[in-house]
């Protein structure tokens, strides 16, 4: 993602009960941060790389285990920098298909191929490892598909993988979202009624504030997740808007869905060669995890 760049695009139209919800499944945050090492023992997710392919397979076959309706919707890039191809993919699983009412849950799962904040400039040109910008929301996203294998929402539910959103460079705006231009160019029809980003959210000492473009476009959604936070006492959530990211959100709002985006923007380590898993935790992951799945399973997520 980028931070601080303000984008012009049309705008359309342990276990907790909450009020309306009958069933409480409990997400498990030490399985999510075993996904989150599992992703980062393949290597750098960056397209074109045998880490990449092995990632994605893992990905893929995770997902289609709690799922039958899940496929991958391939797009191919052409890189003006490297002067290359490189072929990418998204992966969408969807739950209770027959819903007509239906939530998206996304994150992306590529690795950035540059370290550019690092402090030792010999390493800039290095892939990062990703455990929390981009291992963490994918994560995250993995242990729900295994939730919804065994317990229905109030809604239906697609999870998407986006590829390609850390791809850019200052001098390749067009590197940038990849996966997720590419999926809302693609819609043929699909129109959830929100979306929800989850992005670097494994950070062992998070904190989450309302983000600025979420809120200015999606302002009603992201009542709804800090209301929740606030019902379940999730208190790595902060109520006040603080900074403004360009993200995969923004692509989608552009096609007219409304979405928001759940992100850390105080991780010291982000585009360095320090982003791995011990910078992390499961106790981060079911924070937010659970903010999540409570959303999901209370009747009030059906307003939307």
């Amino acid at each position: 993602m980028t931070r601080g760049r303000r984008w012009a695009f049309p705008i359309f139209a342990s276990v907790y009960l909450l009020a309306g919800c009958s069933d409480r499944p409990v997400f498990d945050g030490k399985r999510a941060f075993a996904d989150l090492e599992k992703q980062c023992s393949f290597g750098p997710r960056v397209a074109g790389s045998e880490s990449h392919r092995q990632t994605g397979k893992y990905l893929f076959d995770t997902l289609k285990e709690t799922t039958s309706v899940c496929r991958l919707q391939q797009f191919a890039v052409f890189d003006s920098i490297a002067r290359t191809e490189r072929v990418m993919f998204n992966i969408i699983a969807s739950y209770y298909p027959k819903s007509d009412r239906r939530i998206m849950l996304c994150a992306h799962w590529d690795s950035r191929p540059y370290s550019d904040n690092d402090p030792d400039s010999a390493k800039i040109n290095l892939p990062i490892p990703g455990a929390n910008d981009g291992a963490s929301g994918v994560a995250l996203l993995l242990e729900v598909g295994r939730i919804l294998k065994d317990h229905e929402p109030q809604v239906g539910i697609d999870i998407v993988l986006f590829d390609g959103e850390d791809y850019g460079r200052e001098d390749w705006m067009g590197g940038w979202f990849l996966g997720s231009r590419y999926f809302a160019s693609a819609l043929r029809g699909y129109r959830p009624r929100a979306a929800i980003l989850v992005d670097m959210i494994g950070y062992s000492d998070i904190r989450i504030y309302r983000e600025a473009i979420s809120e200015r476009y999606a302002g009603d959604l992201n009542d709804y997740i800090w209301k929740i936070a606030a019902e379940i006492n999730a208190s790595s959530f902060e109520n006040s808007v603080k900074d403004t990211v360009s993200d995969d959100h923004v692509p989608l709002l552009s096609a007219g869905i409304k979405a928001i985006d759940i992100i850390d923007l105080g991780y010291p380590y982000w585009h360095t060669q320090q982003d791995t898993p011990d910078k992390c935790s499961a106790e981060s992951l079911a924070e937010v995890g659970r903010v999540i799945v409570a959303a999901i399973f209370d009747k009030r997520i059906r307003d939307f």
